[in-house]
């Protein structure tokens, strides 16, 4: 998810120029889309690694020249078990995260109230760097600190750097990875799931591709990158994965004589 941390800062700092500059509307608009889309990041990503892996599972199973019948066990089996596990960890890691947070603000109100001294000095640092004049430091300071929790939400935002309230519950981020892995992961198969149908892998390939590149081009929401160079990018990256594990399952089967 470093690319999304990455488009999301830039959108801050550009958030912050356009407010320091009076362009109010503009400023807004910005913050508008940086809050958009609570799954959006979720969506991409899951659907990003489902069409990678499936592929792969694929195209390895092609190269070893096994029947579809196989291609269409493998290729489930991994799809349902990867795309529980991405799920299952995006939760597991958003809860923990969550809980680090919660307990890195009772740390914060521990401290303000046993040493309440020391954590206004800190208050006066902050406002310092932000820029502001002298005299006005110790007025803000003393507004801040008058309200206990405004004075540890600014602690938590900027010394700690540590966002609270993020949007959407961990099992509906952990549910949209793993809904989107599915949908996307499951396009490669669709082929084999035709009886009778002739090069399936060709038409798998095919279907890929343009998965490939749709997905790829999806991530442009989530990082303000081109959708085209996205698109190539993920056309690539998929098509290295999956010739690579072709060259895997043909190299194994000549290699080993296996007969499926």
């Amino acid at each position: 998810m470093g690319e999304q941390l990455l488009a999301e800062e830039k959108k801050k700092k550009q958030y912050f120029e356009l407010a320091q500059n009076k362009n109010y509307k503009e400023a807004e608009a910005v913050w508008h889309r940086l809050h958009q889309g609570t799954y959006i990041g979720d969506l991409v990503y899951g659907a990003n690694d489902g069409i990678i892996t499936t592929f792969a599972v694929v195209s390895g199973a092609a190269g070893a020249l096994l029947s579809p019948g196989v291609v269409i066990i493998l290729g489930l089996a991994n799809l349902l078990a990867d795309g529980f596990s991405m799920g299952a960890s995006n939760l597991l890691s958003l809860r923990s995260e969550r809980d680090f947070v919660k307990l890195q603000r009772k740390k914060e109100e521990w401290e303000a109230e046993q040493f309440p001294e020391i954590e206004r000095e800190e208050i006066r640092s902050i406002l310092r760097s932000w820029g502001v004049a002298k005299e006005q430091v110790e007025p803000a300071t003393a507004s801040i600190t008058r309200d206990r929790k405004r004075w540890v939400d600014l602690m938590m935002r900027e010394e700690l750097n540590l966002k609270e309230e993020e949007p959407g519950s961990p099992l509906q981020h952990g549910s949209a990875t793993f809904f989107a892995f599915i949908a996307a992961g499951f396009l490669p198969l669709v082929p084999y799931l035709i009886p009778q149908l002739p090069s399936q892998f060709l038409i798998s390939s095919v279907v890929a591709g343009f998965a490939f590149f749709g997905v790829g081009a999806a991530r442009s929401l989530v990082t303000a990158a081109s959708p085209v160079k996205a698109g190539l990018e993920m056309l690539l990256v998929g098509g290295v994965a999956s010739g690579v594990a072709f060259g895997i399952g043909f190299a194994v089967k000549t290699l080993f004589g296996i007969v499926v």
